[in-house]
């Protein structure tokens, strides 16, 4: 899932957290982090196995499992919950492409519905079909209705949400959208390579 979508999950839980639990501004903005901070291991990818950054520890149960346990000593619940937005990224990103989420086993796991296994198999094969390799990842994520109907259905979730519980933090909107145009510049920069 694009970045964007899980910055609006983590708006989404820390809305709901802070309404229900009183947290302060701190705990909310903490919530929000770790949920998308771990995607900029992106810029990293290249100490990662087949430099894929969700191979790398960041993309693991182990970053969530720490920061929950440094909640749980400093008793800080606000910490808790971001450790478990962290860790529901890293459950979200097993769905599309997989992750490492054990670390050590090095191995991809995840129900990795975008790619096939004839794909897996021989991805220098279909790269190869490409001028930019990252193209057929790029593409084979916005074919997907599933993925693009969860992104419309998490950014009007995000609007109902804050609006209903944490409106004094409605400015964290705002943060939702370079993240968007990020990945759309990015597809359509893409598109117009492949077509030309």
């Amino acid at each position: 899932m694009h970045i964007n979508s899980h910055y609006a999950l983590g708006v989404i839980i820390a809305s709901i957290s802070t309404y229900y639990l009183n947290l302060i501004a701190l705990e909310y903005s903490l919530i929000i982090i770790a949920s998308f901070i771990c995607d900029f291991d992106v810029f990293f990818s290249q100490y990662a196995r087949d430099r894929n950054h969700r191979n790398l520890i960041t993309h693991s149960l182990i970053p969530s499992i720490i920061i929950v346990i440094f909640g749980i000593i400093f008793n800080w619940l606000g910490l808790i919950i971001a450790g478990f937005a962290y860790l529901l990224h890293v459950i979200i990103d097993t769905f599309d492409w997989g992750t490492n989420l054990f670390y050590f086993p090095k191995k991809t796991i995840g129900l990795r519905f975008l790619i096939s296994k004839d794909e897996e198999e021989n991805l220098d094969k279909y790269l190869s079909q490409y001028k930019v390799k990252s193209s057929f990842f790029d593409f084979k994520y916005y074919k997907s209705k599933i993925l693009l109907f969860s992104e419309i259905v998490l950014f009007f979730a995000m609007l109902l949400i804050i609006s209903l519980f944490t409106w004094e933090y409605y400015y964290v909107l705002f943060f939702y959208f370079p993240f968007l145009f990020f990945h759309l510049v990015r597809h359509y920069k893409l598109k117009n390579i492949e077509e030309s």
